[in-house]
């Protein structure tokens, strides 16, 4: 199964539907052709590196230390979330990622930076239904997912099935949010 690699603190954060879109633009290995959404259903692979205090919206510093309280160093990794992809909007204009800023956990100087990026590309703004698993996929991490690469596969065993993942925000919260997000992008 596919898996994105994303900031561990914003794994966090979608978890606790703190946060329940993802902005992207692509990194170095995606910089000509930009992010691309690859798949509509993936894993949520947690990353530990670039994300920094710098970054995060100051009420959110909490779940950045605790993230970092629990760096993998033992080679493996902990995939603790599932994500399904609900819509996904492209956007050029600064002024409209400013109106989501209650939706994610990055900063405006953060945002600003990844737009930015490849000024010429608009940023994708993925919307997400995530759900946390009953049962955590431990995973050894191999050499050839370093580096900025958005997906990786990841090999399930039989026992990791569909069962045992329930959605972090219940639907009538969630299709508020989705309905609000939605009217800001339209």
């Amino acid at each position: 199964m596919a898996a994105l690699k994303e900031w561990a603190v914003v794994c966090k954060a979608l978890e606790e539907g703190r946060q329940i879109l993802l902005l992207r633009k692509g990194g170095i290995m995606e910089y000509r052709q930009g992010f691309e959404v690859k798949h509509d259903e993936f894993l949520l692979f947690p990353t530990f590196e670039h994300q920094s205090k710098e970054s995060i919206q100051p009420d959110y510093l909490s779940g950045l230390y605790s993230v970092l309280q629990n760096t993998p160093t033992n080679g493996k990794n902990k995939i603790t979330s599932y994500a399904k992809v609900v819509d996904i909007k492209e956007v050029s204009d600064k002024s409209v990622l400013q109106k989501l800023e209650k939706y994610h956990i990055w900063n405006d100087r953060y945002v600003n930076i990844r737009m930015d990026y490849n000024s010429k590309r608009p940023m994708s703004v993925i919307l997400l239904r995530v759900y946390k698993m009953d049962n955590p996929i431990e995973v050894d991490i191999k050499p050839e997912w370093a580096g900025c690469k958005s997906w990786i596969p990841i090999e399930l065993s039989e026992h990791n099935n569909d069962e045992g993942r329930r959605p972090v925000l219940e639907d009538p919260k969630f299709n508020q949010a989705i309905a609000e997000i939605k009217e800001v992008l339209n």
